[in-house]
């Protein structure tokens, strides 16, 4: 491996910082390096709120559910999916902006996740630490009363940074055997890929939590995937012009 790639397979999510501050230079460099990550078409739809204000970084910790981290990390971020500019741009030049695409609405959400994965590596090669924060969309018209968010921009998900004051396992993945696949879909390895990637899921809960967590990665689905999950967003994004049609 080289640097980066040892970098990229490094990953951890943090949630414990310092109460150290990022430098204005620092924050600069790492939001140009999210600038330059691959944008459909050049839409550049993305919108990044750096919430400095302490009450508004403690609202948002509990509308993402009591998650303590967002008040406490060094810098904290909120990454929009962001219609409202390239439509103004688009009526500047005398057009009507066709609203409500869903295909829009898939070219806004992927740039945010391209521009804050590129933003998250550059943190990292700093020694920084990250932590993604999509419980926003708990409660994303509170969030977006609170960030004073316009028709056509809609919180997709926040991200803490800071410098780290623990230092976790790096979780292990999936095999790749079971995501990797050649030509086409193949689903016949899944059921054996799932059972091994169980057992090692369950190994490191129970060595992070000295045991106290025990439950292995199909578990985990079945808690999440077997229930709906947020079914208000639907309700909202339309409220905010996106997937309409």
């Amino acid at each position: 491996m080289n640097a980066v790639t040892e970098l990229l397979q490094s990953h951890r999510s943090i949630r414990k910082f310092t109460d150290e501050k990022l430098s204005a230079a620092l924050i600069e460099e790492i939001m140009l390096s999210g600038q330059a990550a691959a944008t459909s078409s050049n839409v550049q739809a993305v919108s990044v709120i750096q919430v400095n204000d302490p009450e508004a970084r403690q609202q948002l910790a509990e509308y993402a559910g009591g998650q303590p981290y967002v008040a406490s990390a060094g810098a904290f971020f909120v990454f929009c999916a962001d219609l409202n500019r390239p439509a103004q741009a688009c009526e500047m030049q005398g057009g009507d902006f066709a609203s409500g695409m869903t295909e829009q609405f898939l070219i806004a959400s992927i740039d945010v996740a391209l521009f804050a994965q590129n933003c998250v590596v550059a943190a990292q090669s700093h020694g920084l630490g990250i932590c993604y924060i999509g419980g926003l969309r708990n409660k994303p018209a509170e969030v977006s009363t609170l960030l004073k968010l316009p028709h056509n921009v809609y919180p997709v998900f926040g991200l803490c940074l800071g410098f780290p004051d623990q230092n976790p396992e790096v979780k292990p993945r999936m095999p790749l055997s079971s995501v990797l696949m050649q030509d086409q879909y193949k689903q016949d390895s899944h059921v054996d890929n799932i059972n091994t990637y169980d057992e090692t899921v369950r190994e490191y809960y129970r060595t992070r939590t000295g045991g106290k967590k025990d439950s292995s990665w199909s578990e985990e689905m079945k808690k999440l995937i077997g229930k709906e999950s947020r079914p208000h967003m639907r309700e909202f994004l339309a409220s905010k012009g996106f997937t309409l049609r």
